[in-house]
């Protein structure tokens, strides 16, 4: 990735942080490439900060850190496209995004998956997803592999209610084994269309 800070008198390019699920602009803000270097090193997102002259973690103060998941850059090479999960409101204000739009998905799915998320970023003793995450990407495979068993068991039968749960089940653990590989149902979706185009 190669991005052109000279083109800034102040060898600043505009940062754009996107949700990685919702697919919400949560704010913008700037990089230099040593802040640039450090988002990439530790996998939040760092900013320079204008205001204090300085490079400023997002979250370093309030604990909403903002986990990258990819990074891009434009056909110009003097902006980046950053899609992370957020960790709380974006915003200083305490609103979602500096825009106070609410970071809600538009469907279900992109709610459960901010939830797993969530989990992942947010452990509790309490949580059967956090614990899933705590065990490793072999047990969640695992798990997949099981459900995706019982699902195929169930629909060898009439029992419609057990089907649907064995469903629900499979696509639960499916949605932690994405996050698990850091992508999303989206991710998945676009690989489907352009199945589709061709």
């Amino acid at each position: 990735m190669q991005v052109d800070f000279s083109k800034s008198p102040d060898g600043l390019v505009p940062a754009i942080i996107q949700d990685a699920i919702t697919r919400k602009v949560l704010m913008l803000g700037y990089m230099n490439q040593a802040a640039l270097d450090k988002t990439i090193a530790e996998n939040k997102v760092t900013f320079f900060s204008r205001s204090k002259n300085r490079l400023w973690t997002k979250g370093e103060e309030s604990g909403n850190f903002l986990h990258v998941n990819n990074i891009k850059v434009d056909c110009d090479d003097d902006t980046l496209l950053i899609q992370a999960t957020p960790v709380g409101p974006v915003c200083h204000t305490g609103a979602d995004t500096c825009w106070d739009d609410t970071n809600t998905g538009t469907d279900f799915l992109q709610t459960l998956e901010k939830i797993i998320s969530n989990r992942k970023l947010n452990p509790t003793s309490e949580s059967y997803t956090a614990k899933l995450f705590a065990k490793g990407i072999n047990k969640i495979a695992q798990k997949v592999g099981e459900e995706a068993v019982e699902i195929v068991i169930e629909a060898k039968d009439d029992n419609n209610e057990l089907f649907l749960n064995e469903a629900a089940d499979l696509l639960f653990h499916y949605l932690i084994l994405l996050q698990a590989k850091n992508f999303t149902l989206e991710d998945v979706i676009a690989i489907l269309k352009e199945r589709h185009n061709k």
